[in-house]
């Protein structure tokens, strides 16, 4: 029986062109060796396994190749090429500071440096994980890496590059490696199953290409894996099975079930996946990246983002036309949040299912949305209707089911509630002559839904006014309002407020109001920021009041005047004068510390 090399080692690159997913790397390097432009010390950082060490080991070989081809690689056929091949070279030094990282290892490698190469013309010293090195070690490493022999160059090769001192990192040539793609990853691994005579299916290969993040060696130990568990037959089935990956028909199911706003089937879902073992907080990041590549399945342009294969490519393209975007960009956001308080949360489940209740929530119509829990509040649909005009004949209004009737409009000022009536000429004399209007008792208040203005803060004030036009002849009798009326009614117009206007809610409970002449209320605020907010809402503040206090001739109106001392609050250089005059002894106390007010 021969002896089993893993596929990370016996698929290893051993030319620049092999190297998989660095070629302005390997290219870089090429030129370097092809002008003769060698630095004396090089810096290797990115992931683990995309080929750093890799990299170095080719660049050693290559430079100490006594034949170099044509396109900058090495020949394999010198002296120098095989001892490196067979692992017998003196001219390639490799360091582990992992586990040499004292001072001690640091002066013995100085030391060997100073021997000149027996063949070839470089001696090569690759230091891996050199961040590992104590403070001491790379401070005795710093004359010797700014000035080795001419014979002398150092690859430096880490993970981690913040944690290696500027002063070594200015002596370098820094080259940074990129996390390999998927793509090519997949490229790698069914060329490697081709060659040990594998069956594969490319979904399959897809799912190990997304497992290994980016590491080409991490992709190829999970693809020994899975051959030893499927005995050389690689489906997807078995690879879900044995990396226990959530499966994507999963969140297919799912997210066809939150577009039919079925939370049972969702909630029972989410209970099977959990029972199979699958953790919550990364099925929730799971569906996130689901959602995600849903959005990008919508456009053509950016379909080239999706990550998988041929035929989960195409079931994206269709449950994505299926997807109205609105409900992807909601779901991305409750995903996202979900995720960020997954950690804190106590009950995490309970937090999972939340979100799930929500999600199914999206596409519901406003008349079905529950009113209870999270979910998006529906927005509120105009009053009124833009198809007809103000001037439509009684005859073309169609019946409002279930409306009651109310008074006809008036065309008389509040003041003089004067009885509508019309002008209309005489059969006889030809004169104008005043009688009721009979048309006008027909006429519904709530035929004004004909005139398509919609009920929004800060509107036009159309609909403000035919409103308060009809409140007037409904209320014919105002009431007397006192100051304390004034009080308790501006109040409960600020309790009222939404949440997210607290600050103003604050701020409004200091202000003063008061009834001035019967009807005129006097709003008295500290500065001009004040009077905007509330000039802005006026005519919601107008219309609370009137119907609150039913007297529908108050007029509130906003003044900016600076409050007197005991009712504004204080700086705190106000505060301590006024706590010096009750106490002298303070301004003692201040003289004799030497202390400054700010």
């Amino acid at each position: 029986m021969e002896d089993y090399i893993v596929s990370a080692r016996k698929y290893r690159p051993a030319t620049f062109e092999t190297v998989i997913g660095q070629k302005a790397l390997t290219t870089t390097l090429k030129n370097a060796i092809a002008s003769g432009k060698l630095a004396q010390a090089y810096l290797f950082c990115g992931p683990r396994g995309v080929g750093k060490t890799t990299c170095a080991r080719i660049f050693a070989k290559t430079i100490n190749c006594l034949n170099p081809t044509a396109d900058g690689e090495a020949c394999n056929e010198c002296e120098s090429c095989r001892a490196f091949n067979e692992q017998r070279s003196y001219n390639i030094h490799e360091l582990d500071a992992a586990s040499n990282n004292s001072v001690d290892d640091i002066r013995q490698l100085v030391e060997q440096v100073r021997i000149p190469p027996q063949i070839g013309k470089y001696k090569v010293y690759i230091i891996d994980e050199v961040h590992m090195l104590s403070t001491s070690a790379f401070n005795a490493f710093l004359k010797t890496l700014e000035e080795p022999p001419r014979h002398a160059i150092f690859i430096l090769a880490t993970t981690e590059k913040q944690k290696i001192l500027p002063t070594i990192l200015s002596r370098c040539q820094i080259y940074d490696f990129n996390r390999i793609g998927v793509q090519d990853i997949v490229e790698h691994l069914v060329s490697v199953a081709q060659k040990e005579g594998i069956t594969y299916e490319l979904d399959a290969l897809n799912v190990i290409a997304q497992k290994a993040d980016g590491g080409m060696r991490d992709a190829l130990s999970i693809f020994d894996q899975v051959v030893s568990f499927t005995q050389g037959n690689i489906t997807y089935q078995s690879v879900i099975e044995n990396l226990n990956v959530l499966d994507y028909e999963y969140y297919f199911s799912l997210t066809d079930k939150l577009l039919h706003n079925d939370v049972s089937s969702s909630l029972l879902l989410l209970n099977d996946i959990l029972n199979k073992g699958f953790e919550a907080g990364n099925f929730i990041n799971g569906l996130g990246s689901h959602f995600r590549d849903l959005l990008v399945s919508k456009d053509s342009a950016t379909v080239n983002l999706l990550e998988v294969g041929a035929n989960i490519r195409e079931q994206y393209k269709a449950q994505a036309q299926r997807a109205p975007l609105p409900f992807l960009y909601k779901a991305m956001k409750l995903c996202s949040d979900c995720s960020l308080n997954y950690r804190n949360a106590r009950n995490k489940r309970f937090l999972i299912e939340c979100t799930l209740i929500q999600l199914a929530q999206l596409t519901q119509s406003d008349d079905e949305s529950p009113s209870g829990g999270r979910c998006p509040q529906p927005a509120i649909k105009p009053f009124f209707n833009n198809s007809q005009s103000t001037t439509t004949s009684t005859a073309q209004t169609p019946a409002v089911p279930q409306q009651q009737p109310v008074a006809p409009i008036a065309t008389a000022t509040p003041a003089t509630h004067a009885k509508p009536q019309v002008t209309a000429m005489s059969a006889t004399s030809g004169q104008p002559v005043s009688q009721p209007q009979p048309a006008a008792k027909h006429k519904l208040i709530s035929s004004i839904s004909e005139l398509g203005v919609s009920i929004k803060r800060n509107q036009q004030t159309t609909a403000a006014t035919i409103e308060e036009s009809e409140e007037h002849i409904q209320h014919l009798d105002n009431k007397t309002v006192t100051q304390e009326d004034i009080d308790a009614s501006w109040k409960r117009f600020a309790n009222q407020l939404p949440h997210e206007q607290i600050a103003l809610k604050t701020s409004m409970e200091s202000m003063r109001v008061s009834l001035i002449e019967d009807v005129q209320v006097e709003i008295c605020v500290e500065n001009e920021l004040h009077a905007k907010q509330l000039n802005d809402m006026m005519v919601d503040i107008r219309r609370f009041m009137q119907k609150d206090l039913q007297n529908y001739l108050l007029e509130p109106h906003v003044v900016v005047k600076e409050l007197p001392l005991s009712v504004r609050s204080l700086s705190r250089y106000e505060q301590y004068l006024k706590m010096a005059e009750k106490n002298p002894w303070l301004v003692k106390l201040r003289d004799n510390l030497g202390l400054e007010l700010n």
